[in-house]
């Protein structure tokens, strides 16, 4: 009887293995591409941006519809900014494991390669090394949609819906913020909150809601009421979904690397130390004038 079960057993691992696809038994290897090409592209404007990616011959192509893009997008952008047509495109192409998340963009025009490192990493991408581009300049939204499809062909993980819509709005309302406070501010400040609470884990909304206006104050970001329930409001709904903080601020280096800069710049300064160049230079002016 044992025997019968174990012949049984190995039969039914055998007829599963040939069922699965061949790529459901591997995890992509370093150095795989998979593209992902707008639905409307032409097919000269489809060469063009393949060659522009270095594709190779043979690699797998994907395809982002319209209605895939009003989806995903339809809650946080007006249906007239989406658009009828699907033109962004991407590769993305998997790296070693600890590597993390990079982003180079090309024709796009509102949301940062660093707003896109802060969503994907949201969604649970790990280690890649990604390229968005479009044939003309465009928002650029519609990316994020074919990218996390790509890396669930390629890496043969499903992603929930309500993650991959929890990634869009961030993506969204991290680029309506950057038009309020400035592109470079916004994901500085998205990347900073997810560091602070990675490190300390707040366990109520005012805990929370003291990890954004610290970080904005460490920033020189001045946020107002609206802005700041806003940022309350995205990272409970990040927190419903579980998400391990940990393992995206493991994918957050090019972003960090970002944010440190951002710090040393002039544009990082604290308003204070802004305050002291202005009385500097009203200083020199005043010497000059009696001079």
């Amino acid at each position: 009887m044992k025997s019968n079960t174990i012949k049984k057993w190995a039969f039914s691992s055998l007829l599963l293995t040939m069922l699965l696809p061949v790529n459901a038994l591997a995890d992509a290897q370093v150095g795989e591409m998979t593209v992902t090409l707008g639905e409307n592209l032409t097919q000269e404007q489809k060469n063009t941006l393949l060659a522009e990616m270095n594709a190779p011959e043979n690699v797998e192509v994907v395809t982002v519809t319209n209605q895939e893009e009003h989806t995903y997008l339809g809650d946080y952008v007006p249906k007239r900014l989406i658009g009828t047509k699907a033109l962004s495109s991407s590769a993305i192409t998997n790296e070693a494991a600890g590597s993390g998340l990079t982003v180079k963009t090309k024709n796009i025009s509102w949301v940062t390669e660093e707003m896109y490192i802060n969503a994907l990493a949201t969604a649970g991408v790990k280690d890649a090394d990604i390229y968005i581009t479009a044939p003309i300049q465009v928002s650029g939204t519609a990316a994020l949609t074919g990218i996390i499809k790509a890396y669930e062909l390629q890496s043969n993980k499903a992603i929930p819906e309500e993650v991959k819509q929890a990634a869009n709005e961030e993506m969204v309302k991290t680029a309506h913020l950057g038009d309020q406070v400035g592109t470079d501010e916004a994901s500085a400040l998205m990347t900073k909150i997810k560091e602070e609470i990675a490190q300390n884990p707040p366990e109520t909304e005012a805990d929370l809601r003291a990890i954004i206006e610290s970080a904005a104050k460490e920033l020189g970001i001045t946020l107002n009421e609206d802005q700041i329930q806003s940022l309350i409001d995205l990272f409970n709904k990040l927190k419903e979904l579980n998400i391990d903080w940990n393992a995206v601020g493991d994918q957050l280096n090019e972003a960090k690397e970002k944010l440190t800069t951002f710090l040393q710049s002039e544009e990082g300064q604290s308003f204070l130390d802004q305050l002291k160049d202005v009385f500097a230079s009203l200083i020199d002016a005043i010497k000059s004038f009696f001079s």
